[in-house]
């Protein structure tokens, strides 16, 4: 059924396959850009990933005017700062972003401070505070599951209030996402594991939640198709090309998806534990999708039914409450098979989460932005009950 109203956004330039990173230099060009950039960790470094940006500008007019590599596990208003500060000195006039989620939302970060007159990114916390035009940036992730390289969203921890805050402006669209299998072949099985269940609570919260519409569902459901197919293989056997693009490529629908229909529960708690337990997000969103989802049952049953089948289920005579109840034993057994291959864990207790933190992080849950979405109301007993069955 179709919605009464319903709006969907996407402005960034995509390019997927094989070497698409050698395009950079031309497309820096189009968008009247000369010296780059680059923000990234010393992990990607170290896996050899910055080389292959760099090779794309042998012979080039364009320039990389600066590469921090300083990027922490998660992305913080001090780093966004530094970054800021280093553009300026540099003079450079765009971004490239290498990394994972931490380090694209360290430029996106940065790209706020550089908008603003007082350099505070504090300012701009909330949805449609940045009103400045910002410096283009392109986006290469060497992870297949944020889906920052095509969303509206960046997620910054103040390291003052030890939370995590959100900025969603239509403004932090990358101006370019460069899909490259190359740039992901790196990634450990754990890694594989927790992001690529990250884009798939990415699809199934843009797929249930209370602003979902029918071009964003279609790419929600075209990415848990994939993750259902190639997340595994891609766990195990990390260099299996069409694995690694079949779950780039669904990291990127899922965040096209969610940056709309925007997401859930599961993200309140995973980003709650981020910054009281510093859960990793990836980690953090795989233990909790089931148990959210089965939460969520009594509201939209038949929304969490309808996945059953993507997920590899074979209920479509089930009654649609016993579907959704397939569904979550689908992605339990997915997260049991991820954990035999990659040790990713299946309860908080095994992500290092303290029984006695839970209580803090369910008072921090409970006030993060992403549960006006939720399609069920959420208060701070449920959000403890469900730390504590996952747990």
């Amino acid at each position: 059924m179709l919605p009464n109203y319903y709006q969907f956004y996407c402005p960034v330039k995509i390019l997927s396959g094989q070497l698409a990173v050698s395009n950079i230099p031309f497309e820096m060009n189009l968008l009247g850009c000369k010296r780059a950039m680059v923000v990234t960790d010393k992990g990607v470094v170290k896996a050899g990933l910055i080389d292959i940006v760099k090779s794309a500008f042998a012979d080039s007019d364009v320039k990389i005017g600066r590469i921090f590599n300083e990027v922490p596990q998660d992305s913080s208003d001090r780093i966004a700062n530094r970054i800021a500060k280093m553009f300026k000195t540099e003079r450079c006039d765009c971004f490239i972003a290498v990394g994972g989620g931490s380090a694209l939302d360290s430029a996106k970060g940065a790209n706020i401070v550089l908008s603003a007159d007082s350099g505070n990114i504090l300012d701009f916390q909330g949805a449609d505070k940045i009103t400045s035009d910002l410096h283009p940036l392109i986006a290469i992730p060497t992870t297949a599951g944020t889906g920052s390289e095509v969303t509206k969203v960046a997620v910054i921890y103040n390291e003052t209030t030890e939370t995590k805050m959100s900025f969603v402006s239509d403004k932090l669209y990358p101006n370019l996402a460069v899909i490259d299998p190359r740039m992901t072949l790196t990634m450990p099985p754990m890694i594989t594991a927790a992001t690529g269940m990250d884009a798939l609570t990415h699809a199934v919260e843009a797929y249930i939640c209370l602003q979902k519409n029918p071009i964003d569902d279609i790419f929600a459901k075209t990415a848990i198709d994939l993750i259902r197919r190639h997340l595994v293989h891609a766990t195990e056997d990390g260099k299996n090309m069409e694995a690694r693009m079949a779950m780039a490529n669904a990291a990127l629908y899922a965040g096209i998806a969610f940056s709309n229909s925007m997401v859930g529960m599961v993200h309140a708690l995973a980003h709650a534990l981020g910054g009281v337990c510093h859960v990793p997000h990836g980690v953090a969103n795989a233990v909790l999708l089931p148990w959210c989802l089965q939460y969520n049952i009594p509201k939209v049953p038949e929304y969490i039914a309808e996945l059953s089948g993507l997920l590899g289920g074979a209920g479509a005579y089930l009654k649609p409450v016993e579907q959704a109840e397939e569904t979550v034993l689908l992605i339990r057994n997915l997260l049991k098979k991820l954990n035999s291959v990659s040790g990713i864990p299946q309860k908080l207790r095994d992500a290092k989460v303290e029984k006695d933190q839970l209580s803090e992080a369910a008072q921090v849950a409970i006030n993060d932005g992403a549960l006006i979405y939720n399609p069920r109301e959420v208060s701070y007993e449920d959000a403890l009950g469900v730390y504590q069955t996952a747990f």
